[in-house]
């Protein structure tokens, strides 16, 4: 028997090779089990945003009331996505690098052929399909429901969608460096929730903002995402009116390009400051 067929039984034996979308995939459904084990990772994740989506529609009722005009219907299902995302992958997946951090799985799955890249994003694969479940049940069932009108850009709604949630990730990923334990993640992710909820529009619109106000929340690492998301689906972020396929783009540029430098710098923080192990 020659060498190449020796090398070929061995890997026929041996079962498919590993490639990075086995290992993803795997680690998700780890993390997955983990996650549905938590009773209050679950409480996080499912019932406190729904709990945040009542206290959301009584609030932007009340500045209708001051705001005449104020499209209550498409800002509650937007906010309602946005907050979600918010919970569900930023806070959520910031608990979980952490918990992971403390019980040293990451620290082992270092050691094995999964690459750092594929350990943080398989982490991430549960808390990105629930987010994702949830958001879009919000989004449709709330669309039909209030009827409101079909998405001007699918497409930069995507864009959006993509960069909130790498964004996110990067953010949980900081976050998580200065995080000790799963107990205080409540605190040291408090800054970003508020900065999510209230600068970026979700549970205050930037419409309703003084212009200075708006224009400084604009430039938070979360707003552009949010924005673009808005843009794509109703034609405009507020500030001017509503366009059609071909003009949301140009609404958009500037929200693109504050989004990618927000993206980048987040990305440059998780790889710097990332902690694999509990400080000693």
């Amino acid at each position: 028997m020659t060498t190449a067929t020796t090398t070929a039984a061995a890997t026929t034996t041996a079962g498919p090779q590993s490639t990075a979308v086995r290992r993803l995939l795997a680690l998700g459904r780890a993390e997955a089990t983990l996650l549905l084990r938590n009773r209050t990772a679950l409480f996080t994740a499912l019932v406190l945003p729904l709990f945040l989506v009542v206290v959301l529609r009584s609030t932007l009722a009340q500045q209708a009331e001051s705001n005449p005009g104020l499209d209550v219907d498409s800002l509650l299902v937007y906010g309602s996505v946005g907050m979600v995302l918010a919970f569900v992958v930023y806070y959520n997946l910031t608990a979980a690098y952490v918990g992971r951090r403390g019980e040293l799985v990451l620290k082992r799955l270092r050691t094995g052929e999964a690459r750092d890249i594929e350990i943080l994003l398989g982490t991430a694969v549960p808390s990105l399909t629930l987010g994702l479940l949830m958001a879009a049940l919000i989004g449709i069932g709330g669309s039909v429901a209030l009827h409101l009108t079909v998405p001007v850009n699918p497409l930069l709604m995507l864009v959006g969608l993509l960069l909130a949630l790498a964004t996110m990730i990067a953010l949980a990923a900081l976050s998580s460096a200065f995080t000790r334990t799963v107990e205080s993640a409540g605190i040291t992710t408090l800054p970003v929730m508020l900065v999510m909820q209230f600068g970026s529009g979700l549970f205050v619109p930037l419409d309703v903002m003084p212009e200075q106000l708006a224009n400084i929340c604009r430039l938070l690492p979360t707003t552009p995402a949010f924005q673009l998301i808005r843009v794509g689906w109703f034609g405009t972020d507020g500030s001017a009116a509503a366009t059609g396929f071909a003009g949301s783009w140009g609404a958009a540029g500037s929200h693109l390009v504050t989004g990618g430098i927000w993206l980048a710098l987040a990305v440059w923080g998780a790889v710097r400051y990332f902690r694999w192990e509990p400080r000693r």
